[in-house]
């Protein structure tokens, strides 16, 4: 396979992860916390308007995978957070920075536009206390006091769960996705890692424990910051942007 640097003939740009590259082994190339991605051109066009991969539901790992021109970095390796950074950063080298938006007024049910501007959403701030060295955290449970031992999803794991829920809605019942997530995250329970009776333990864990855990996840998860407070005929609230068909298809492209 040809060299990707030898490839392009366009402008891109370095930009910075959210993770700062930490939670990645030693010797891959986002170690350092930065990657290379190009600016969009008519062949990632192509991408986008590509049915067969939009009804696979690929068609934006496919973008990105394309986009991205640092060696040995493929989209499923990618913690979420890092994703979601280089989407905007996507985004925002091919159409600027300015995202228009139908939104619904909460109180009068109206609908208003709003220009979102994607330079404004800056990285989640990140707890002091945590190690951030390697992709694995401690974590004791509130209530039953046991030791916990998770990781942060990337792309691959976030397909895994993808297929088993849908295997899973074709079966009928409840939604099992705070389930599935957490056996997917969760490494060890007071030091057992064998995969069965992880996943038990997550069956039958207390609800209590279940939402703390879920809690310091997210809490220190590094992410982009998709918030931003919009003008509700003089009241402002805070909305996370919507990830809209016209993020990478604006009406003006279409």
């Amino acid at each position: 396979m040809a060299d990707k640097k030898q490839e392009y003939q366009y402008p891109h740009e370095i930009i910075d992860l959210p993770s700062g590259g930490k939670l990645y082994p030693d010797g891959n190339p986002l170690r350092d916390g930065k990657i290379d991605i190009k600016y969009m051109t008519a062949k990632e066009e192509d991408i986008l308007t590509s049915q067969n991969l939009i009804k696979k539901g690929v068609v934006l790992d496919t973008l990105l995978d394309s986009l991205i021109i640092t060696e040995g970095v493929n989209v499923n390796d990618l913690l979420i957070g890092d994703k979601n950074a280089i989407m905007i950063a996507a985004r925002i080298l091919a159409y600027g920075p300015q995202y228009t938006v139908s939104l619904t007024d909460p109180t009068t049910g109206e609908q208003i536009d709003h220009d979102f501007d994607l330079s404004e959403c800056p990285f989640k701030e990140l707890p002091d206390d945590v190690d951030y060295s390697k992709n694995e955290f401690e974590f004791e449970l509130p209530t039953s006091k046991l030791k916990i031992t998770f990781k942060l999803l990337n792309g691959r794991d976030e397909k895994m769960i993808e297929s088993q829920l849908k295997s899973l809605k074709k079966l009928g019942g409840t939604s099992r996705e705070i389930t599935t997530r957490l056996k997917h995250q969760i490494l060890s329970v007071n030091g057992e890692v064998d995969k069965v009776k992880l996943n038990s333990f997550v069956d039958n864990m207390l609800s209590r424990d279940s939402i703390a855990l879920r809690s310091e996840m997210m809490k220190i998860s590094p992410d982009i910051n998709l918030k931003q407070f919009v003008d509700f005929d003089g009241e402002e609230r805070e909305v996370i942007i919507p990830m809209e068909i016209s993020f990478f298809w604006p009406a003006s492209t279409i």
